[in-house]
């Protein structure tokens, strides 16, 4: 092993316990794995996979899944959410009227997810029928995110909508507890950084919302639209704009700590763990920065875009492009491991969890992939 690497294994190791991760008991509940959208999963993904079984929806999936209690759930294009079992069978499909390309949120035993058509539906995720459903002005093509409210028991959902609004309701009723406006369409999902909702949109600006009352705690110009979500890591937030700039900003100065240019169209969300920020872009680069400095570590490059946003696992990033293949790269040095042709366009994001990786894919069909048996 280079001593580079030994160096950079080591700053990964001493600041890992400050990364926010998802539970390891088998659960990847959001599409970015916690509220933070750091985009980092507990699960140790084993050092050879293999295609364990795939289910054919009705149309494109771009809606990326979630998987809690060996249950997987994902949007597709044909306007149905489903519910598949870790077994690759159907569970229940739900009927939306309009294409899901919003990743799913659950929470409580509840699915909560977007519409094209604008609405919010919260569905039991053990029956898949309707709780509630709110109405957006505007199509939803991000996630939801949670957050409790001010007595600290009161769950709440946060979502984005191209109505310029980025809505409020109560996770339990569906009614409205305030909504805050931005300047334009949201794309992505809302990052929870305390009492603080982060997201960009493409008005160019990174909005700061106080998730208490819905009120403006600061707004930073970054000049042209944020397509995807914000990730956090402590009191620094992560994200690219569509000029191809790649931002950290100080949540508590509300300054900018440093940016890179040079980039392409950042279309997927990072993932933070530890020293190790990572990004895709539509040049067909990924692109690891030093999350202290913005130094770039290393850059992969696919055969196509990488719209869809790499998920870190141990010393492992897992990512998919649009040339229809899942990698497994290593986080140090970028180089690749493993790797699968789909044989479809991918934008979808990788669900982790100890005992499988599933992603979606533009043919329609959801993939999970598992350990090889001896």
């Amino acid at each position: 092993m280079k001593m580079s690497r030994v160096l950079l294994m080591l700053c990964w190791v001493f600041s890992l316990t400050a990364t926010a991760q998802t539970d390891a008991g088998g659960n990847w509940p959001s599409f970015r794995g916690n509220p933070q959208l750091s985009g980092v999963s507990a699960a140790k993904v084993p050092a050879a996979l293999v295609l364990k079984w795939s289910y054919k929806t009705g149309d494109a999936i771009k809606s990326s899944p979630v998987i809690v209690n060996n249950t997987i759930y994902v949007g597709a294009n044909d306007g149905f959410l489903y519910a598949i079992s870790d077994k690759g069978l159907l569970k229940w499909k739900f009927k939306a009227g309009s294409a899901i390309e919003a990743p799913p949120l659950v929470l409580d035993n509840v699915v909560f997810v977007g519409s094209l058509e604008g609405v919010l539906f919260a569905i039991d995720a053990s029956s898949g029928k309707l709780k509630w459903k709110y109405t957006t002005d505007g199509q939803i093509s991000g996630s939801c995110n949670w957050t409790f409210g001010p007595d600290k028991k009161q769950k709440r959902i946060l979502i984005g909508s191209y109505d310029y609004f980025l809505h409020c309701v109560d996770a339990e009723t569906g009614k409205r507890l305030w909504k805050y406006e931005s300047g334009n369409f949201i794309n992505g999902a809302a990052a929870i950084s305390g009492k603080t909702a982060v997201f960009g949109g493409c008005d160019g600006i990174l909005h700061l919302v106080n998730t208490d009352n819905g009120k403006a705690a600061g707004n930073i110009n970054v000049e042209t639209y944020v397509p995807a979500s914000t990730a956090i890591h402590g009191d620094l937030a992560y994200f690219g704009n569509y000029d191809g700039v790649f931002y950290c900003l100080d949540l508590k100065l509300k300054k900018i700590k440093w940016k890179t240019e040079g980039g392409g169209p950042f279309l997927a969300s990072p993932a933070i763990s530890g020293n190790f920020v990572i990004t895709g872009a539509q040049n067909k680069n990924l692109y690891c920065f030093d999350a202290r400095n913005g130094k770039l570590l290393w850059k992969f490059k696919a055969l196509g875009k990488v719209d869809a946003s790499p998920v870190i696992s141990g010393y492992n990033v897992i990512v998919a492009s649009s040339d229809g293949r899942l990698r497994i790269l290593d986080i140090a040095t970028g180089k690749e491991t493993w790797k699968y042709e789909l044989g479809s366009p991918i934008i979808s994001t990788p669900a982790i969890t100890p005992s499988m990786i599933v992603i979606g894919a533009e043919d329609g069909k959801v993939y999970s992939f598992g350990k090889q048996k001896p």
